[in-house]
């Protein structure tokens, strides 16, 4: 981390590692008594039902998360330490889990974050529902506008509670593509007035790949070298994202058979078009877990982006807006 502090000014801190690692008694029941506010029927405004709790509801609750939040606190401290009165964005993660936090759980870890002094603009929750690399949302959708609109009225009631930046925002990881419940969110922000981060790093870097197959040559040289090689070291490049990838080996083609294709079909097979027969949702998983080859490429990827810069701007520009930015805030 400490190699990005100069050039960046956004951190994303994941500790879903540390969730359900257990913080000692003493610290879980010192949060409960520090937070009584959160024992009882705790009303929500924007959530209908009240939701009860005791005090050995939270305590548990506390135990599984206070470990996660003191290492990010840990985390933001170092950060800070090194970047003083510079001003940065503090995102923390706790998606990468196999279970969803529910609307009493997010308020602890909410509480429990503004103990820690972690000025956090963005959350990452855990929704209901697969949420793979690349691909569209797979679950029910309806249930995911009633989890997003809940866990939107518990943010509001925690910046109003614990003194949390009026910023706060839910973040949707592995958000990108996930182009079926993009009405529920949008319905969401309209009615609450709230905002949202979703992050579209690993979409915008499957568009380089798209661009440089599309320009032909060696373009799609390259194209065919990184999935190659993400073929090669799937094991490795798929193992941190274990509950985020849903990835049929047996559907994969080959790189024997990936260098036999023309410049269409590797576009056709990654590009994220369900309706296209040649679509390979499995495909375009690894690729999007795959960008650490383009990393030990080094600067021959990245010449070879300046060489295909308009054919990749153009399609970064229209998936960012047309099939993100549009559906999200734009549309009727």
């Amino acid at each position: 981390m400490d190699a990005f502090l100069d050039s960046s000014d956004f951190y994303t801190i994941d500790v879903a590692d540390w969730i359900g690692k257990p913080a000692e008694p003493s610290a879980a029941q010192s949060f409960t008594a520090r937070h009584p506010e959160l024992v009882g029927s705790v009303k929500i405004s924007g959530i209908d039902q009240p939701f009860t709790t005791t005090a050995e509801s939270v305590s548990r609750t506390a135990a599984k998360y206070l470990l996660a939040v003191r290492e990010a606190g840990e985390v933001y401290r170092h950060i800070a330490s090194r970047k003083p009165g510079t001003g940065f964005i503090t995102e923390v993660s706790m998606d990468e889990t196999d279970s969803p936090q529910t609307p009493p759980e997010l308020l602890v870890i909410l509480a429990a974050i503004a103990d820690e002094g972690i000025p956090v603009q963005t959350i990452a929750p855990k929704f209901t529902g697969r949420f793979n690399k690349g691909v569209d949302y797979v679950g029910d959708a309806v249930q995911f506008e009633k989890e997003f609109s809940d866990d939107v009225a518990v943010v509001a009631h925690a910046i109003r509670a614990y003194g949390l930046p009026a910023s706060l925002k839910l973040s949707v990881h592995s958000g990108s593509d996930k182009f079926s419940i993009y009405g529920a969110i949008r319905r969401v922000l309209r009615r609450t007035g709230a905002g949202v981060h979703l992050k579209t790093a690993g979409t915008t870097w499957l568009e380089e790949l798209i661009g440089l197959a599309e320009a032909g040559g060696d373009g799609l040289a390259l194209a065919k070298q990184v999935y190659g090689e993400a073929f090669a070291k799937s094991d490795a490049l798929c193992a941190p994202y274990a509950s985020v990838i849903d990835i049929d080996t047996a559907k994969l083609p080959t790189p024997q058979t990936v260098k036999q294709w023309t410049s269409g079909q590797y576009v056709a097979a990654l590009r994220h078009v369900p309706s296209c027969p040649e679509f390979n949702l499995h495909l375009r998983q690894l690729l999007h877990v795959g960008y650490k080859v383009a990393a030990h490429l080094g600067d021959r990827y990245l010449d070879m982006l300046n060489q295909h810069r308009e054919i990749i701007a153009r399609n970064v520009s229209e998936n960012l807006f047309d099939r993100h930015i549009r559906p999200l805030f734009l549309e009727a």
